[in-house]
């Protein structure tokens, strides 16, 4: 049955770390909020099971609007293990089991549907919910995680002309949770950030014949370095001891008045691709590399499998691909958007244009985390930037 709500609402689209911090904060000051979606989702259903956080413990506190919601907290409450030294590594199941947690304390009232279509009706929206109902709101916060920003290089994708898929030729990062199912196979990784060098990883421990991974840069494949090799005169933040990693952290509303060339550019390079410091042991001698060497093209092996051919390089025969190739924000992929929506966004390359208090070009629309990040710097990309966003989002929702 189809009804409409009377009193109009702020909805927040998602439940992830984002969605989660935002709805908390606009519950403490007070703001009807109606938030829908599957808590936690990605984590706990679009990575490996064995994987851990590069993050450190501090810098996988989802922002409260009080005390007494960190990881450190959480585990307390669990009677688990507590997480709280840069030494101390975080299982991605322990952290999706924080998330609900978080949850059930702070957003009781999470509506676990899907939002179909979302279109303006009287200065405000009309959303419409796989359910079949319809909802009034005054305004939205798009906060819908990774969900439909999936990346995957055109090389790679014309070898899956049916779609990418775990048991075809081709796959994403974000469709594999048990790395057992490559079990004396063989297996190519492309990628060269976290998220790749760790999957070959699981994916070898897990017992593949080989793991190679295979990525453009010439010295693309590298670690960072571990807690005590940080330089002691610089500031610390959530990512190590740098002035750019601190102004980016705890300043990111300057970043949106730099040059969209600069914004980008920044975005791409700072806290890209390169592999935690714990996992140089478990990679090297198990994994092999193939850098600095583009992708021409992909197709189907005669007997199965795929065949990477590269730029001045011997082709590489695999059982299956992996496309660890991370994910980029685009407008165009947030299908529950109503055309006329998308149509009046100003943009940011593909990612919205977002001004003060995450607002969006199209009145009471926000977006924060990832597609936020072309705005407001790579620190959207992680859960540490929820500190920063979520408080300045429900802010400008009350004033």
């Amino acid at each position: 049955m189809v009804r409409t709500t009377g009193h109009a609402p702020v909805v927040v689209i998602g439940a992830g770390p984002y969605g989660l911090s935002t709805a908390a904060h606009l519950h403490a000051r007070g703001v009807h909020t109606r938030v829908f979606g599957e808590p936690m989702v990605s984590w706990r259903d679009h990575m490996p099971e064995g994987m851990l956080l590069k993050s450190t413990p501090v810098a996988s506190n989802i922002d409260a609007p009080q005390p007494g919601h960190t990881l450190v907290d959480y585990c307390e409450s669990a009677g688990e293990r507590r997480y709280e030294s840069d030494w101390d590594l975080v299982p991605v199941e322990t952290f999706a089991r924080y998330g609900e947690w978080f949850q059930r304390r702070l957003v009781p009232g999470l509506e676990r549907v899907r939002v179909a279509s979302v279109e303006p009706r009287g200065g405000g929206f009309e959303v419409k919910l796989d359910s079949g109902e319809l909802c009034a709101a005054r305004a939205v916060v798009v906060a819908s995680g990774l969900t439909g920003f999936a990346h995957v290089p055109r090389a790679l994708a014309a070898a899956a002309p049916d779609g990418l898929s775990p048991t075809g030729p081709v796959s994403h990062s974000s469709q594999h949770t048990d790395m057992k199912q490559f079990a004396d196979r063989d297996l190519v990784v492309v990628g060269a950030g976290q998220s790749a060098l760790e999957t070959a990883v699981l994916a070898a421990e897990a017992g593949a014949a080989s793991v190679r991974v295979v990525a453009r840069g010439r010295m693309a494949v590298g670690f960072g370095d571990p807690p005590d090799h940080q330089p002691r005169l610089r500031p610390e933040s959530p990512f190590g001891r740098a002035w750019s990693l601190y102004g980016l952290t705890y300043y990111a509303g300057t970043f949106r008045h730099l040059p969209a060339p600069v914004r980008h550019g920044l975005v791409r390079r700072v806290l890209g691709p390169l592999g935690a410091w714990w996992l140089r042991e478990r990679f090297t001698g198990r994994v092999g590399v193939t850098q600095g060497r583009r992708i021409v093209r992909t197709r189907a092996a005669r007997y199965g499998g795929a065949l990477l051919e590269l730029a001045g390089g011997v082709p590489i025969e695999a059982d299956h691909i992996i496309a660890a190739t991370g994910y980029r924000p685009d407008i165009s992929s947030l299908g529950f958007l109503g055309p006329g929506i998308r149509a009046a966004l100003a943009r940011s390359g593909p990612a919205p244009l977002l001004g003060p208090g995450f607002r969006s070009s199209v009145p009471h629309l926000y977006f924060t985390g990832l597609p936020a990040a072309a705005s407001y710097g790579p620190v959207m990309r992680f859960v540490v930037g929820t500190g920063y966003a979520s408080r300045r989002l429900a802010e400008a929702i009350t004033l």
